[in-house]
């Protein structure tokens, strides 16, 4: 668990790299700021709040209110396990290896509001969207709530609606209220590329969160159960692989070229969409599961340029569309495939959907009218990193051309 633990902390470093390959080299040390606070805002938050908020341990007893607070900070008794059936699994690797999930929701709404939105008020924001709406809409599923508690109680393994989904909405929200980047929508309603600086940089990154997933999914066991760990990791691997091929020949079809940054999100389809029925599915039904989150992505960031939705890096595509996506098909496929699981799935979609995106919507507006959410137009032509840190990510580069 401690090793999962450590794969699922690197996957910070991997939306770091993708984040700021696939946006403009002028605003590479404000998404590299944002990405190395968000983790240590994450943990804080978490350890001081979310972790009793989304862990509040419901007896059978309790009144199934939307959600329970256990107190301020983190404690244990002597003993430090966290339960008796699972030799070795402490409180305290349950902590860390929970509190490496909670910044990544915040994390997918950096890359959405990417190159625009002011770095003071989204840092506020990502400290209330971390320490509060994540933890709350965990505790529903995680923290045995009202989901867990349904006839036939909503599935999701690793997070495609509780991570992947609840940074997505929080992320449509940040979009809808900013608007898009300067010159990305002309007057005539064509829409003009603004493409990311370094592609190298966005595979690395891509490639280090396809390793992160390892324990990410594979954690998810929450023990080292050889059988249940194994089959988690293959399915993983085989979606992201099924998600990548299938973008990269959708591209292909609908663009008339290979696109690389299409193939790159597939991958990441492919692993959030197999996220919440990892321990659930057959080979099989994995590479389906991948390929159709593939194929999805590419028809979404299509999708949203068309309907004037900026998105720099994807985001909402693919961890929110995806999300959805991977979290139905526990209903469609696997060993839990069937109406009623799948409509306790659509209702856990439906409720997740409402609170986060009224929740970030809210808290954004808030922070609009008193602190500003976008940059100036002269700041946003000039590049972030300038105008926010007075650094720039490549001096020399920059200097020369």
């Amino acid at each position: 668990m401690m090793i999962a633990a450590s794969l699922v902390f690197i996957m910070h470093l991997g939306f770091a790299c993708v984040e700021s390959g696939l946006t403009q080299s002028k605003n590479t040390v404000n998404i590299l700021f944002k990405n190395t606070l968000i983790p240590c805002i994450g943990l804080l938050t978490y350890a001081l709040c979310g972790f009793n908020l989304m862990y509040p341990g419901f007896a059978d007893g309790d009144s199934q209110f939307w959600f329970k607070f256990a107190g301020f900070g983190i404690t244990t008794d002597a003993a430090g396990l966290t339960s008796a059936y699972n030799v070795g699994y402490t409180y305290w690797t349950d902590f860390l290896f929970q509190a490496m999930f909670a910044a990544t929701a915040a994390t997918i709404v950096s890359g959405a509001v990417a190159e625009r939105v002011k770095l003071s008020t989204f840092m506020v924001f990502s400290i209330i969207f971390v320490a509060i709406c994540y933890p709350i809409a965990g505790s529903w599923k995680w923290g045995n709530g009202w989901l867990n508690r349904l006839e036939t109680p909503f599935y999701d393994f690793a997070g495609s609606t509780l991570v992947h989904s609840v940074g997505g909405w929080g992320a449509l929200a940040g979009i809808l209220l900013l608007g898009a980047r300067r010159g990305k929508y002309t007057s005539d309603g064509k829409t003009k590329p603004i493409l990311g600086h370094s592609m190298p940089l966005a595979t690395i990154g891509v490639f280090l969160l396809w390793l992160g997933w390892f324990g990410f999914n594979g954690g998810s066991v929450l023990s080292a159960d050889p059988g249940l760990v194994s089959l988690t990791l293959v399915t993983t691997c085989l979606a992201a692989a099924a998600g990548g091929v299938a973008a990269a020949l959708a591209s292909v079809i609908f663009l008339k070229k290979p696109d690389l940054s299409m193939a790159l999100n597939g991958i990441l389809a492919g692993l959030v969409g197999i996220t919440a029925g990892a321990d659930q599915m057959a080979a099989g039904s994995s590479m389906l599961i991948g390929a159709i989150a593939g194929v999805l992505v590419v028809f979404s960031v299509l999708f949203f340029d068309k309907i004037k939705i900026d998105d720099p890096v994807g985001a909402v595509s693919v961890h929110l569309v995806c999300g959805i996506w991977g979290t139905l098909a526990v209903g469609l496929f696997g060993e839990k495939a069937g109406m009623p699981q799948f409509m306790s799935q659509l209702k856990g979609v439906i409720a997740y959907g409402v609170f986060t995106f009224i929740f970030a919507f809210v808290l954004l507006l808030i922070l609009k009218i008193i602190m500003g959410l976008r940059v100036t137009p002269e700041e946003e032509s000039e590049g972030l990193d300038i105008g926010e840190h007075g650094n720039v990510a490549y001096p020399n580069f920059q200097a020369n051309h």
